[in-house]
């Protein structure tokens, strides 16, 4: 049975427009989608995975952690040159969860504090973005081509 849950090292056909010294590595089919988009997408001029770092404060322990960004992005739209910030999330972890009355108690605490540590990353991503002329953007399996 093939794993739905896709993960391995992408290689760049255009590696002069990737930025990184090392290879990205996908941790979904949504991400390796976007990845083969940037990478073959004219208007994107530089692309790099996982190479901004944010930090933030978890709701949980609350103590700082360190959030690996998916992905930033320079692209060319029309005579603008914009930069953002992207972070690649099946569109069922953009919403709050919703405990199923068949799911183990265990799993709705856990995608609960999943939903609440992704809100703190997110919102502090945000905040870096505008501090760094940048735009933080969630894309999903909705936004993908």
């Amino acid at each position: 049975m093939r794993s739905k849950y896709r993960q391995g090292t992408y290689k760049p056909i255009n590696r002069s427009k990737y930025i990184g010294n090392s290879l990205p590595e996908y941790r979904s089919g949504l991400e390796l989608r976007f990845m083969r988009w940037c990478d073959l997408n004219k208007n994107v001029i530089k692309w790099g995975s996982e190479n901004v770092v944010v930090p933030y404060r978890s709701p949980i322990d609350h103590r700082i952690h360190r959030y690996f960004v998916d992905n930033i992005v320079i692209i060319k739209e029309g005579k603008a040159i914009k930069k953002y910030l992207i972070e690649i999330k099946p569109s069922t972890q953009t919403v709050p969860p919703k405990p199923h009355g068949n799911k183990k108690y265990t799993t709705v605490l856990y995608e609960q504090a999943t939903y609440k540590i992704n809100m703190s990353k997110w919102e502090a991503a945000r905040e870096f973005a505008k501090k760094h002329d940048l735009e933080f953007i969630i894309l999903t399996e909705k936004d993908l081509p």
